[in-house]
């Protein structure tokens, strides 16, 4: 019942955040705010500089670290199981495989911003 509740909550309140976030930029919009330069300075050149796939690599390298910890950590204790060993087995398991990739993704320099 605990898990029905949360699940209904939280996708109430992101529909709710999603709303709010789509609604709210277009009550007051003028020609400066609607253009692609907010800035007011005419571009001098190109919008399309490409990026280094470095910037991409560290990018994703981050929402995976991320999602995984404040996705899955908290997963054990949100379960409200009676198998506390198992889900401390589960925890440190899911600890080392991301101390495991971190290492892997540190050896293979994956993490250098410089070229």
């Amino acid at each position: 019942m605990n898990l029905m509740l949360t699940l209904i909550t939280n996708t109430l309140l992101a529909l709710l955040l999603v709303t709010i976030a789509f609604w709210l930029p277009h009550m007051n919009a003028y020609a400066e705010k609607s253009s692609p330069y907010e800035c007011g300075f005419d571009p001098m050149g190109s919008a399309r500089i490409p990026f280094s796939m470095k910037f991409f690599l560290v990018a994703i390298t981050f929402l995976l670290f991320d999602l995984e910890i404040a996705l899955l950590l908290p997963l054990p204790w949100a379960s409200q199981t009676n198998k506390l060993l198992l889900m401390l087995f589960m925890s440190l398991f899911l600890i080392l495989l991301l101390i495991i990739s971190l290492a892997y993704e540190w050896m293979q320099k994956g993490l250098e911003w410089s070229e």
